[in-house]
């Protein structure tokens, strides 16, 4: 007797606990409105991503603002085919208003 073996999909999400950021990275590259475009190497350090969740001690910042912070900071976690960024809330240097 041959057992068919099932896929078995984990549906994962990550809520960020005390005061750490879920952000999902920007691009590789960005568009200014002029419409320049900046490779992602032209940034000095920095990267751009939008704040998806938010722990309960994350102050002064909500998911969907778009923010700036160091390309070392946080860590890089793979969540099914893509990755995020979880970091402190003090290792945001800015919130980008376009």
């Amino acid at each position: 007797m041959v057992e068919k073996q099932h896929e078995h999909h984990l549906s994962v999400s990550l809520e960020p606990l005390d005061d750490f950021l879920l952000i999902e990275p920007g691009d590789a590259e960005t568009w200014t409105r002029s419409g320049l475009i900046v490779p992602a190497g032209a940034d000095q350090g920095c990267r751009t991503g939008i704040v998806t969740a938010i722990g309960p001690d994350a102050n002064g910042i909500e998911p969907g603002d778009k923010v700036l912070f160091p390309k070392d900071a946080g860590y890089d976690v793979r969540v099914g085919a893509g990755t995020v960024k979880l970091l402190r809330r003090e290792d945001l240097i800015a919130r980008v208003v376009d």
